[in-house]
């Protein structure tokens, strides 16, 4: 088969409509920001390379939490979306190998006695999670004693319902500590979230591992980097395999 019509089958294959429609999380701010009609950062910048290197026009799809770009992808009204590898979601997506390293971080009010990540998971600690998060996922299959109760957002069930530990991503919660003045950020960091490119678990194994080789391309070059640092976030890029 001809380069050509390999290129033309992948595209064919990830964007069967003639637009590679992607989801963008806005909910995530260390991989998107802006606003619906004016989404920028990493994960935007991906959707419009890959698009160019397929030949096609792309569609980004805006929404506010991960739940709902897992959702997209999994059903198939989006072609691709970018999620953090999680076994609960790799039945229903293929993942690419990840793209950024984020860390979730717990935290808790000043006078708290937990004084470390570790010593969280105890039986009375009731745990606030955005619902749907890869953090929540991580969260509900590790801890044995704590309780996740989820929410809107971490930090904001944390509020409302005086919980014991906020959980969320390291950027945003530590930008929420720092402006309460009364909580601190639990050290080390609970878990790695690895960032990944998404797509139906149905699309052809070719595409989806052109999709993967590519990713691994755009961070080799650099170009993941820049589009993180443009966008003033410090998220860590993989080493391409």
């Amino acid at each position: 088969m001809s380069a050509g019509r390999r290129a033309a089958e992948v595209a064919r294959a990830l964007a069967p409509t003639g637009v590679l429609r992607a989801v963008v999380n806005l909910g995530n701010p260390v991989l998107a920001q802006g606003t619906p009609d004016a989404p920028s950062g990493v994960t935007v910048d991906l959707a419009r390379e890959l698009a160019g290197r397929l030949g096609v026009d792309v569609g980004l799809t805006c929404v506010d939490a991960a739940r709902h770009s897992f959702a997209a992808v999994a059903d198939g009204s989006v072609d691709l979306g970018f999620l953090a590898v999680e076994p609960a979601r790799a039945t229903q997506v293929a993942f690419t190998e990840p793209y950024a390293l984020i860390e979730g971080v717990f935290a808790v009010p000043a006078g708290s006695p937990l004084r470390r990540a570790d010593d969280v998971d105890r039986a009375g600690v009731r745990v606030g999670v955005k619902e749907g998060s890869a953090y929540d996922l991580f969260l509900t299959r590790t801890l044995t004693r704590a309780e996740v109760v989820r929410g809107a957002d971490g930090t904001t069930v944390f509020e409302s319902e005086g919980l014991e530990v906020a959980a969320g991503i390291r950027q945003p919660v530590a930008r929420w500590a720092a402006g309460r003045g009364d909580v601190r950020v639990l050290e080390p960091r609970f878990t790695e979230i690895r960032q990944a490119v998404a797509t139906g678990r149905d699309r052809d194994p070719a595409a989806v591992a052109w999709l993967a080789a590519v990713v691994e391309e755009l961070k080799a070059d650099g170009f993941v980097a820049a589009a993180l640092a443009r966008s003033g976030q410090d998220a860590t890029v993989p080493s391409s395999r």
